[in-house]
């Protein structure tokens, strides 16, 4: 007997059910964000061509200013590529530029302190990667999301880069102003007013 009842109200109330089913599980779904898909990172390489011209360059400023031209022929060539819609092209220059400009970074931390050179060298990598940032929000524009999401990091990349660039240029010391001396107790100006 109660079991019959229960089943004449579910039978019943199917039709609100189905109802309230068919109206709001559309707003469930649209409420729920869809991952999304990304491109595989695009490999971090150095050809070998152009680790041994860089390897057998003269010197630190030789060394980076190679570096700097590989990365621009590689921006370039991205540029290029974007514009032709060649996504995975595109991609894999952005890794080689990213893996020179990693190089060329890393390769900083070991140059003297002593003297300008070092100085001079980050001022170089300072002015190149502010003038690539423009060029790297141009492909992140026109590059679908997934490709997107990898330009956008290697722009940071290159925004840290030139923090790291700027930050050189200061010393890890800081000069203090001298403290300031405390008034004295004793002085004419702060006696108390005597109440004659």
């Amino acid at each position: 007997m109660i079991l019959a009842e229960i089943e004449r109200r579910l039978i019943r109330s199917a039709p609100v059910i189905l109802l309230f089913v068919t109206l709001f599980a559309p707003a469930v779904k649209a409420q729920d964000p869809r991952p999304l898909d990304k491109a595989p990172p695009p490999a971090k390489v150095i050809t070998r061509e152009e680790r041994a011209q860089i390897n057998q360059a003269k010197d630190e400023k030789a060394r980076v200013k190679l570096t700097i031209e590989f990365a621009e022929t590689h921006l370039t060539n991205a540029e290029g590529h974007t514009s032709q819609q060649q996504f995975e092209g595109a991609a894999g220059e952005a890794g080689r530029y990213w893996a020179l400009m990693e190089d060329a970074l890393g390769f900083m931390k070991t140059v003297d302190r002593k003297g300008n050179r070092r100085r001079d060298l980050y001022k170089r990598l300072e002015l190149t990667l502010r003038a690539h940032g423009p060029r790297w929000a141009t492909i992140r524009r026109s590059t679908p999301a997934e490709y997107a999401v990898w330009i956008k990091e290697i722009e940071e990349f290159a925004r840290n880069g030139r923090t790291e660039a700027l930050n050189s240029f200061y010393d890890d010391t800081v000069i203090r102003n001298a403290p300031e001396k405390p008034a004295n107790s004793n002085s004419k100006n702060n006696k108390p007013l005597d109440k004659n």
